[in-house]
């Protein structure tokens, strides 16, 4: 798997205003394929039914978690092996190490940068 501009990415945050910035972020460094859910249970339907290169999910979301999301993902026969990426206000050890232990590839604490954002997309596909 390499990470190409074309991919669609899903980016998964229940504030509106969180995901027109990610979209615009991903905008910057290239990728313009992008389609949202606005929680983990939306998200889990989109992903089951889409062709998609990478996960973007929050992880303080109602009524399905971004680490929920992220633990159906890795359950799932289809899904186990798409690379995701974790975006929260939570810095706390604790957190990372849990979303680690889940299956996360990559961690990012807002606030954050396009810079930022390309580099850990880089960091997953450079895994694959």
């Amino acid at each position: 798997m390499r990470m190409d501009p074309e991919m669609s990415i899903l980016v998964v945050d229940d504030y509106v205003q969180m995901v027109r910035i990610l979209c615009n972020l991903l905008r910057e460094v290239g990728f313009t394929n992008v389609d949202t859910a606005t929680n983990g249970a939306e998200a889990l339907r989109k992903l089951r039914r889409g062709d998609f290169g990478l996960v973007i999910s929050d992880w303080n979301m109602e009524p399905m978690t971004g680490y929920q999301l992220l633990e159906e993902v890795r359950c799932d026969e289809e899904l186990h092996d798409l690379p995701f990426i974790m975006v929260t206000a939570e810095s706390k050890t604790e957190f990372v190490i849990a979303a680690k232990q889940a299956g996360v590839n990559n961690y990012i604490v807002k606030p954050f940068t396009a810079l930022t954002l390309r580099e850990k997309m880089v960091q997953v596909f450079a895994d694959y």
